[in-house]
């Protein structure tokens, strides 16, 4: 999929994969996400995704009128409270992710696949 924003001198088009790195790479910049999850459907096992594969714990879709929704599945540090990582997740990638497309994000779901204790 590719989202599209036309002006006066022609028109940009944004492969998904590039939103899902930026994003991808925003959320884990966030307090509390220790990475990128992918869920083996095979095996069942949760897998922390290196920074090179961020992408395939991030899925994104771009709707009708250019709105990007996206979906992350996250590994989180133990002891913090899971509610205020999904929320300070979703505003700061929302903003980021508006300001570099110039686009909509409209929807955001965040799955949480696991939680690691980091020292």
């Amino acid at each position: 999929m590719k989202a599209q924003i036309s002006n006066d001198n022609g028109r940009v088009i944004i492969d998904s994969d590039v939103i899902a790195k930026y994003a991808g790479l925003t959320a884990v910049e966030c307090m509390g996400v220790v990475g990128m999850a992918m869920v083996s459907v095979k095996d069942g096992l949760t897998k922390l995704l290196k920074r090179e594969s961020i992408t395939k714990g991030v899925s994104i879709r771009i709707a009708g009128e250019g709105e990007i929704e996206i979906d992350f599945h996250i590994i989180t540090v133990y002891g913090i409270n899971i509610s205020t990582i999904a929320d300070n997740l979703m505003h700061t990638v929302k903003y980021k992710v508006e300001e570099f497309t110039g686009l909509k994000v409209s929807r955001i779901n965040v799955f949480v696949e696991g939680v690691r204790i980091i020292d």
